[in-house]
């Protein structure tokens, strides 16, 4: 079987020459979610489903910490439609309750009429439907208007993810350098779990950093490139992350079945 060519081999790009930033489209599979310490009780919760304690849970946790993944993962299992918190209305909610199983995204984030989120939660107790809430804070920080949501959600079971450890951040720059074709030395994941910011979302974004500039200047990726990126663009080295890079999409999406 012939090997496919290494990526380190391909010739270097002249200095007038741009090398295009692909995006890769975000894996979201149950096998391409990685299970660490900080994220081990969020992936319990979406694996117990359909014997939850609660008809509506919670999964909390930081930008870019994988919220997205998870629910993604559900949705396909439950055949669950996905909203954002936004797009919830009075008028859309017998609709939106109808499917038995739905994700809401970002419920702590732009504007949000509570008094139709609360009326979902309700309706969703009475019909059956299950319903998987994202947020990356704790209800009583949402400034919600309405105080009987606030405590309807507090009484919600869920699970927070906190920052990666260690181990589980090597595991996922592994898995972003293979994602991208991308053969590196050990020494380079070493340095990078080091000096990075403890964010998944970070992790990506420094990977396509510096696939993106090794790239355009025709080098091998080594440690020693990767230090020197790095030096050379500091912000990499910091988490000034929005959700924009995992929690995307508008409208109403799905992960098994589409809604009409």
């Amino acid at each position: 079987m012939n090997e496919r060519p290494s990526r380190a081999r391909r010739k270097p790009l002249q200095a007038d020459q741009l090398a295009l930033d692909l995006a890769l489209e975000p894996r979201y599979g149950g096998e391409d979610f990685l299970v660490g310490a900080s994220n081990e009780h969020a992936h319990a919760l979406i694996e117990a489903w359909p014997d939850w304690s609660d008809r509506i849970v919670m999964i909390e946790g930081p930008p870019g910490s994988g919220k997205t993944h998870l629910a993604a993962i559900w949705a396909e299992r439950a055949h669950a439609w996905t909203v954002d918190a936004a797009q919830i209305s009075m008028a859309r909610v017998p609709y939106l309750v109808s499917n038995r199983a739905l994700v809401i995204e970002d419920a702590d984030r732009g504007p949000r009429d509570d008094a139709a989120f609360f009326h979902l939660l309700n309706l969703a107790r009475e019909q059956g439907t299950s319903v998987l809430i994202t947020a990356s804070a704790p209800p009583s920080a949402w400034g919600l208007a309405t105080p009987d949501l606030l405590s309807r959600l507090r009484l919600a079971p869920g699970a927070r993810i906190d920052p990666p450890d260690e181990g589980l951040l090597k595991a996922v720059l592994v898995k972003l350098f293979v994602d991208r074709q991308l053969l590196v030395d050990t020494r380079v994941v070493d340095a990078l779990a080091l000096r990075i910011d403890r964010s998944l979302a970070q992790a990506g974004r420094v990977v396509a950093a510096l696939d993106r500039e090794a790239l355009r200047r025709g080098r091998r990726l080594t440690r020693n490139l990767a230090l020197e990126i790095l030096a050379d663009m500091p912000d990499l080295a910091e988490d000034g992350a929005d959700e924009s890079g995992e929690e995307d999409g508008d409208g109403v999406s799905s992960g098994g079945d589409s809604t009409p």
